[in-house]
């Protein structure tokens, strides 16, 4: 049967410390999670009851055995992880400040697995086929996963919901996209031409478009070739356009945050559920919403993804909270 949702991308294993407020060299306890954004998206759609896999690469050790096991547990077929011999499986350490001081550092040098993923390793039939299809910037940074991703994009051709999470992460580009992102735009010019739905934030939209207004960010989404744009605002919460001109405004869910690394994947997997459902855009996008929220005030990203009835909860108790202010 085809797949609800199916990912493609980064995956790695998050090293988290289990203290908070303090820096790495004074951290003494660590916790280890599945990691990778668009593997915590098919976690996420998984946790709503939605057959999902991945499509990536991990190395040949202990640590990829642990990325099967953990995608097996949590529901979604480990089938299209691959085996690369290039490196070792990515190892992703933080450091946790609340509430909005999270560093990262990515372990994936000199390249990683799943940036090693090639255009005649794929499934081209489960990905024409999959209700959902979701790709990331990140795998446009380098080949030949720049050449799978638009491999991937030109067999599905548009068909169902195909959806690009805007992903900008500089370090994983060359030096030049790094310095003038006009380069990463040209790539991703092409690969929002084959997607109905671009989904990212404030800064990960300038680099698609130009553009940093948020109203203008999404219509040059949708200039771009999109049917849906998001674009997320963080303590202003969210702007959707579709190609009607139809805009949405949902508006942040409070939260006391403590982790804030996972809420971006947990929009999405959540943005998945309420598209395959059918909902109009103002639910759905505001139960992605929700769903970020509730893994921002969570520790880990891949462990703290919400079921459907934990989503709903927090959306009454939102509306609660705005009908008390009011």
């Amino acid at each position: 049967m085809p797949y609800d949702v199916l990912t493609m991308g980064r995956v790695g294993v998050d090293v988290y410390p289990l203290q908070t407020g303090v820096g790495l060299a004074e951290v003494t306890s660590f916790g280890k999670y599945l990691g990778g954004s668009p593997t915590n998206v098919a976690v996420a759609a998984a946790r709503y009851g939605r057959s999902a896999a991945v499509i990536t690469k991990t190395g040949r050790d202990p640590f990829g055995d642990f990325v099967r096991k953990a995608l097996d547990g949590y529901g979604v077929d480990p089938r299209f992880v691959g085996t690369s011999e290039i490196a070792p499986t990515p190892v992703t350490f933080c450091e946790i400040f609340p509430p909005d001081d999270f560093p990262l550092y990515f372990y994936r040098l000199p390249k990683a697995p799943d940036l090693d993923i090639r255009p005649e390793e794929l499934d081209l039939a489960a990905v024409r086929d999959a209700s959902v299809f979701w790709i990331t910037g990140t795998g446009l940074s380098e080949e030949p996963s720049r050449s799978a991703t638009l491999a991937a994009l030109e067999h599905r051709a548009r068909a169902g919901v195909t959806v690009f999470d805007l992903d900008w992460r500089p370090m994983f580009w060359k030096d030049t996209a790094r310095a003038d992102p006009a380069e990463a735009r040209a790539r991703y010019r092409e690969a929002l031409r084959r997607t109905t739905v671009a989904v990212g934030n404030i800064d990960e939209c300038e680099v698609a478009t130009g553009e940093r207004e948020p109203y203008a960010a999404a219509k040059a989404l949708l200039a771009a070739g999109v049917e849906l744009a998001v674009v997320k605002q963080g303590p202003r919460g969210v702007l959707a356009m579709d190609r009607e001109g139809s805009v949405t405004e949902i508006p942040p869910v409070p939260v006391d945050v403590v982790n804030g690394l996972g809420a971006g994947d947990a929009f999405g997997g959540a943005l998945c559920h309420g598209l395959l459902a059918g909902w109009d855009t103002r639910r759905t996008v505001s139960f992605a919403n929700a769903a970020g929220a509730l893994v921002a005030g969570r520790l880990s990203c891949s462990d703290a993804m919400p079921t459907q009835a934990e989503v709903e909860a927090k959306l009454r108790g939102a509306t609660d909270d705005s009908e008390r202010e009011v």
